[in-house]
């Protein structure tokens, strides 16, 4: 199976091809509101701890390792990653995210993690 994941600013418009929207984020956007935003879910508990968060600090040299501990904070979180599994099974999931880096953010790696998890479970 393939899933249809994708990462978007939560800053940027709504559209009818996001399918389900997700906040990723551990806090909420300050100046947005809810309905703003648009989204069907918000999923704090799979965000990184704030300690791992104010340790990347979106610093790109730190992005493999950081990786690594929000991967070992994941695998400790199967109820969140199976919420997000099960709906990426049903059509187009789209993780929300504030962050300025669209390169190197918890939705990014949030998505790799739930690909390699759904690579696993089909083999």
């Amino acid at each position: 199976m393939i899933l249809d994941i994708r990462t978007k600013r939560v800053y940027e418009p709504p559209d009818a091809r996001d399918g389900f929207r997700v906040l990723v984020d551990r806090i909420w956007q300050r100046g947005m509101a809810k309905k703003q935003v648009r989204t069907d879910l918000w999923l704090r508990d799979v965000a990184p701890s704030t300690a791992l968060r104010k340790w990347f600090a979106h610093d790109p040299s730190k992005w493999e390792e950081f990786k690594k501990r929000y991967f070992a904070e994941l695998d400790k979180n199967p109820e969140s990653v199976h919420v997000l599994l099960e709906a990426a099974a049903k059509g187009t999931l789209t993780l929300l995210f504030s962050a300025r880096d669209a390169e190197h953010n918890q939705a990014i790696a949030l998505k790799e993690y739930l690909l390699s998890k759904a690579r696993k479970q089909a083999s």
